[in-house]
């Protein structure tokens, strides 16, 4: 295992569980405590982590990334409400692509019914939702799975998308911001996102309230190469929200809002 691919499953793991000891890290990546502990200690340099007597946690900056059940069971009125809006957006026989996420998969469930359709994704989740559906076509990248999201990611999800060209790309992360766009918590989904970006000739991001204004480690989405954002409407007293909203766009953001008025 090279160094990179050692550094960012201790990143995971300890991003999984908050702490995590030197010897078990040993043991996962399956090396000597002596080169983990070199490891943590380049890591706390890039200010990814920090050290603690044998073995590493959090740094204080930056929250724990949930997984896939817990995903699941947030916010799951709004995914529906942005699924159902963002879903209206898809023609018949467009081809396009689905990115992995609690709301992608929501949305895929939806795409079952529009005919003719293409649908390229690195999910699990995004292709069993289509499955069955009559007259839809599903592609598939390689990769190595990615457990926590049902992901395929890696440098074989990457080329397999190279010279892909679909319409649109449809895609969610754990926060987004205006200076920043889309970001992510993980370095390897960030870096297929990106690749799915560059397939696609215009990209929407589904994203409820709850992730405007948050931004995490990994940017996968610049905010001038974001073409709409489909959300809800924010609670009343979420002033975070509200200017985040504003400023995507002002900055030209197509904004829909499930619920809502439907924006600018």
């Amino acid at each position: 295992m090279f160094a990179a691919e050692r550094r960012q499953l201790i990143l995971e793991m300890v991003r999984a569980n908050g702490a995590v000891s030197l010897r078990e890290l040993a043991r996962v990546v399956q090396t000597s405590e002596v080169t983990v502990r070199r490891d943590v200690r380049a890591l706390e340099a890039e200010g990814l982590l920090d050290r603690r007597h044998g073995g590493a946690v959090l740094p204080g900056g930056f929250t724990r990334e949930s997984g896939f059940p817990q995903k699941s069971h947030l916010a799951t009125a709004e995914k529906t409400a942005i699924a159902d809006l963002a879903a209206n957006l898809v023609e018949e026989g467009e081809a396009i692509v689905v990115g992995a996420g609690t709301t992608t998969q929501e949305l895929a469930r939806r795409l079952a019914r529009v005919p003719g359709l293409t649908v390229v994704t690195n999910s699990l989740l995004v292709a069993q939702a289509l499955a069955h559906a009559n007259r839809v076509e599903v592609v598939m990248t390689g990769g190595t799975l990615r457990g926590s999201n049902y992901a395929l990611v890696g440098s074989g999800a990457e080329q397999s998308l190279h010279g892909l060209r679909v319409s649109r790309a449809f895609l969610s992360g754990s926060g987004l911001t205006a200076e920043r766009g889309l970001s992510t918590s993980n370095m390897l989904s960030a870096s297929v996102d990106r690749a799915l970006v560059q397939a696609a000739a215009e990209v929407v991001v589904l994203a409820d309230h709850t992730k405007l204004g948050t931004d995490t480690m990994f940017q996968t989405v610049p905010t001038d190469l974001i073409t709409r954002l489909v959300t809800d409407e924010p609670p009343p007293h979420d002033d975070r929200a509200a200017t985040e909203l504003q400023a995507l766009a002002d900055q030209g953001v197509q904004i829909a809002v499930a619920g809502g008025q439907g924006g600018s």
